[in-house]
């Protein structure tokens, strides 16, 4: 009988956890459009605006939440519509925000792809995320939100691989995708300090984002952030058990001397492509990446781990971890290294 296979990519997509399921259907079962008058329509918005008081107290958010279709739409509507202009963004940012950046300044960052705080001091909209999606590097975002602040900028803070699982930072724009902890796909939001930063254009949820409202999404991702993150300390160990088993047995850690998100861990198999990795893993039952999962298929090579001027970025492949992940799989996928690096195991 073949092994059941092994999911370790998290960080491109999470399975609905059962509370989200469930307030999924239930939301499916309130069908009628939250924008209409009758009874039907103010029931629907009575559970929406109930389920976005649910969203802002389990993320510890006391200002504004736009409803969105995903991460992408929320960049977009951030990017797009802030009254202030768009200085500088960061170029380890998902490709999403580099789409949009133009020719924005792109910030310098370091060997392990961190921003130094004293170079975002501009007045304009300035984006740097809070976890990298890649690596799992965390930003300094409470010192890069003083400089900004200080210089009269705004801050537009990447949270998709944050939210849920961390504490928000202080930044003015916070964008979050509800697929990325353990809500449904096609469901995320823009969180915004004050409607003063944006520029309506009318439609629904306020006038910032036209188009009815994905109430059982919208349901299902409040479920999503209520049933917590306490499972992140276990992240945290499996991890630091895959690192030191990696480094063990001739890997390398990538940014392995930043602060790095739990569920996240970016590794070199020295004299092994990627892309030759990926399908040994996949052969073996294992789900594993070769970056984000927008761009892993296009066989470039990371413009994260180039603005780091990684040497071998071509050797690289994300690990991560997730609610669902048990130890046996970590040390599966060890033993699946171990066979795909070609270490020789000692009897």
């Amino acid at each position: 009988m073949r092994p059941e296979r092994i999911y370790l990519d998290y960080a491109a997509t999470t399975p609905l956890f059962p509370q989200a399921r469930e307030a999924w259907l239930h939301g499916a079962a309130i069908w009628a459009n939250p924008s209409s008058p009758h009874a039907e329509g103010r029931a629907a918005r009575a559970a929406l605006e109930d389920a976005r008081a649910r969203v802002k107290t389990a993320l510890g958010w006391d200002g504004e939440v736009v409803f969105t279709s995903g991460a992408s739409e929320a960049l977009a509507i951030a990017m797009g519509r802030s009254k202030a202009p768009l200085v500088a963004v960061s170029p380890v940012e998902h490709d999403s925000v580099l789409r949009l950046a133009g020719d924005a300044v792109r910030l310098d960052v370091d060997g392990c792809g961190r921003v130094a705080a004293e170079s975002t001091g501009m007045a304009g909209l300035v984006a740097v995320q809070q976890v990298n999606s890649e690596t799992g590097v965390v930003q300094d975002l409470a010192a890069i939100a003083q400089a900004v602040r200080s210089a009269g900028g705004v801050l537009l803070a990447d949270c998709a691989q944050g939210a849920g699982k961390r504490a928000l930072p202080e930044a003015d724009l916070i964008v979050l995708s509800a697929h990325k902890f353990g809500g449904p796909v096609g469901t995320g939001a823009l969180l915004v300090r004050d409607w003063n930063l944006l520029h309506p254009t009318g439609g629904q949820e306020r006038g910032y984002r036209p188009g009815t409202e994905n109430l059982p999404g919208v349901l299902a991702m409040a479920a999503a952030l209520e049933a917590g993150a306490e499972w992140i300390a276990e992240a945290g160990r499996l991890r630091a058990l895959l690192d030191a088993a990696i480094v063990q047995a001739g890997g390398e850690m990538v940014a392995g001397g930043a602060e790095r998100s739990p569920t996240i861990g970016a590794y070199r198999m020295p004299g092994k492509s990627a892309n030759a990795q990926l399908i040994r893993f996949d052969a073996l039952g294992i789900a594993v990446s070769a970056g984000s999962a927008c761009s892993s298929g296009s066989l470039k090579t990371s413009h994260v781990l180039q603005a780091m001027d990684y040497p071998h970025p071509s050797e690289v492949i994300r690990v991560s971890i997730g609610r669902e992940t048990r130890e046996d799989e970590v040390s599966r996928f060890i033993e699946a290294w171990k066979q795909v690096a070609g270490v020789k195991v000692q009897a």
